[in-house]
């Protein structure tokens, strides 16, 4: 049962998601959410000459987590670590057609996800 009016977008997302599953030996991995709130999301990376060539996500949650999930890597596949980073949670939202407002915590979670990816790559690389 969905607790929100989804639109066909977040719907489509949230029934076919892409990109999910896991990287085996992944060059970054990032975390988000809250066991308390019940939304977790973990994503996967792999980065070549500085691109993200891969990205994989598990998500746990709510029919938004798992769309803006879905939908940040698809925004994010193939693009530069500086396009990857510049990409934001209202970036995310508008491309799905908008989320509820008391679902907007989930693409801020995918795109702290990503972050917290892109950082851990970047502290492995010495930079």
């Amino acid at each position: 049962m969905v607790d929100a009016p989804y639109n066909s977008k977040v719907m489509d997302h949230f029934m076919n998601p892409r990109n999910v599953g896991e990287i085996e030996g992944a060059d970054a991995i990032g975390e988000a959410g809250s066991p308390s709130c019940g939304d977790m999301t973990r994503l996967y990376l792999k980065i070549e000459d500085n691109r993200v060539v891969d990205v994989k996500f598990r998500t746990f949650g709510c029919g938004a987590a798992i769309a803006s999930s879905s939908m940040f890597t698809e925004m994010i596949k193939g693009k530069t670590l500086e396009e990857v980073r510049a990409v934001t949670n209202r970036q995310v939202c508008e491309a799905l057609g908008g989320l509820p407002t008391a679902k907007i915590h989930c693409s801020v979670m995918a795109e702290q996800a990503v972050k917290t990816a892109l950082d851990n790559y970047a502290s492995k690389q010495g930079g």
